[in-house]
């Protein structure tokens, strides 16, 4: 089945700072703030929830398509999706710029200072559908360039195409008419709790009026599981057992995997986010949003040792 992934490609460097940012800041200056951190160095991990995405799916034995731009120094991106088995025909270069970039700097007291240039995300990826099969094909739609976001939906829209809804990060960048039309006849609306929130205070709507423009609302809530909302019902799936939380970040990438792997495949919603489970699993107990790793093998024995046979 063909599967489509859209949103960002992006390098996340990660910096320790050896010390407490508020040691360094005076309260009476902030307002001429003039500081230098001396980290301890600089890690590089490979990010951007079209890539997070992509990378557990590849896990899983699957083969998306991503839809999205990557910068100047996009080499070592491109080697690692070739490693692991991922086309790059749906990744258009911006030659002028860098790729999407998130500098993250964290004290000894877990404070964090992020910047994050946009990069070669400002620029839209612009791939053309010509041979998509829309029986045969699903798409995520997750936070990246917004022009992307709106026209790939109304790509997969004018062809028949079932797509989920992902906004993510991209939530303050939206207006609510073109929010409202953007998820009006998606298969699937997914946030975390306090996203959704955002979305029915955006949007003027509640949560059962919003189930008139999609068929599925999908909300994480980390350690509670996710909660899978219908016109007819809400079922609550619990969290896989991990053997400890090591970064929580790119689990809900990770989950989008599982339930994507569990969509095309068949299975129903309640089935597929039991995937997502225990694909965010893996993803929590590794520092980074691409460095867990399994077989299928092992996939399979994890999800049944948490929700029985498959």
């Amino acid at each position: 089945m063909n599967i489509y992934i859209s949103g960002s490609l992006a390098y996340d460097r990660i910096m320790d700072f050896p010390g407490k940012f508020s040691d360094h800041i005076l309260p009476d200056k902030i307002h001429i703030l003039n500081v230098c951190f001396t980290v301890n160095g600089m890690v590089e991990k490979f990010g951007g929830t079209a890539g997070n995405i992509a990378y557990s799916l590849s896990l899983l034995n699957e083969r998306p398509v991503i839809l999205a731009t990557i910068g100047k120094d996009y080499r070592s991106y491109f080697d690692w999706l070739n490693k692991n088995n991922l086309s790059i025909e749906g990744i258009k270069v911006i030659h002028e710029e860098f790729t999407a970039g998130a500098y993250i700097t964290t004290d000894k007291s877990d404070n964090q200072i992020t910047g994050f240039n946009p990069g070669a995300m400002k620029y839209p990826s612009d791939y053309r559908f010509k041979n998509a099969d829309p029986g045969n094909s699903l798409a995520l739609i997750g936070p990246g360039n917004l022009t992307d976001m709106v026209e790939y939906a109304g790509a997969y829209r004018s062809k028949g195409i079932s797509y989920i809804c992902d906004p993510g990060q991209s939530l303050t960048a939206w207006d609510k008419d073109a929010f409202i039309e953007w998820i009006d006849g998606s298969a699937i609306l997914i946030s975390n709790d306090y996203e959704l929130e955002l979305i029915m205070k955006m949007t003027g709507k509640s949560k059962r009026e919003l189930l008139g423009l999609t068929k599925t609302i999908i909300t994480t809530l980390g350690e509670k599981g996710s909660l899978i909302s219908t016109a007819d019902a809400d079922v609550n799936i619990p969290v896989a057992k991990i053997t400890g939380i090591v970064d929580p970040t790119g689990a809900g990438d990770a989950y989008r995997a599982g339930l994507i792997m569990g969509l095309v495949r068949g299975k129903d919603l309640g089935t597929a986010a039991k995937l997502g489970a225990v694909a965010s699993a893996y993803a929590v107990e590794k520092y980074g949003t691409q460095e867990h790793e399994y077989t299928y093998d092992e996939f399979l024995a994890r999800y049944k040792t948490n929700f029985g046979e498959l």
